[in-house]
């Protein structure tokens, strides 16, 4: 679920790229709606929207909620701010790889790996398969980061397409085959456990 609450600004963002730019009026002041640069101004203000009122449900974000916040401001307001949108190509690579980074890191700081902090609560793994399953998120963002920067500086006419529904279709196939893995082997491991219990 939090993987999905960060496409919310995604898709905002995609709406208003697509619109026909046009004028717009509001408190006195005329803005241009459609496009790029508009559609990255709603970028950041959903993102501030979004995460803020997690941080008030939650009085806290996590540190990958901090970090995609904080690349959105960056980035976004660098595009707006010289006017160009290869500040916004590099957002979601960098932030990819940020995270891989992180889950990599994770083997050697710390007792135990990124994801088994995160999931460990509700799911009992043997170790090896939480190394495995931490090295899999690891890859799946590298891959992601150099999907995404690839389809940027490529394929200019379809990045922002990628961007949103290409990096959603990769998170939810990816998420599925967690899904997969964990039932087989939580399967497993359960039957192991009740066979020594026995013993």
């Amino acid at each position: 679920m939090k993987q999905f609450i960060d496409f919310i600004p995604l898709i905002l963002f995609f709406i208003v790229y697509k619109l026909e730019p046009r004028a717009v009026e509001l408190a006195g002041h005329t803005f241009t709606l459609g496009g790029i640069f508009s559609a990255t101004a709603v970028l950041i203000l959903a993102s501030l929207l979004v995460y803020g009122a997690l941080f008030l449900a939650q009085r806290r974000l996590e540190k990958g909620q901090w970090i995609t916040l904080l690349a959105c401001l960056v980035f976004g307001g660098m595009t707006l701010t010289f006017h160009s949108e290869t500040f916004l190509k590099w957002k979601a690579p960098v932030v990819n790889w940020l995270f891989a980074l992180g889950f990599a890191a994770s083997h050697f700081i710390g007792d135990r790996p990124l994801i088994q902090r995160i999931m460990g609560h509700a799911v009992s793994l043997p170790a090896p398969l939480w190394t495995r399953l931490n090295l899999a998120w690891v890859a799946f963002f590298v891959f992601s980061g150099c999907a995404n920067l690839f389809v940027a500086f490529t394929f200019h006419d379809f990045w922002v397409d990628f961007k949103v529904f290409g990096s959603l279709g990769m998170t939810v196939l990816f998420l599925v085959g967690q899904g997969i893995f964990l039932a087989r082997h939580m399967h497993e491991h359960n039957a192991e456990s009740a066979a020594k219990s026995k013993d």
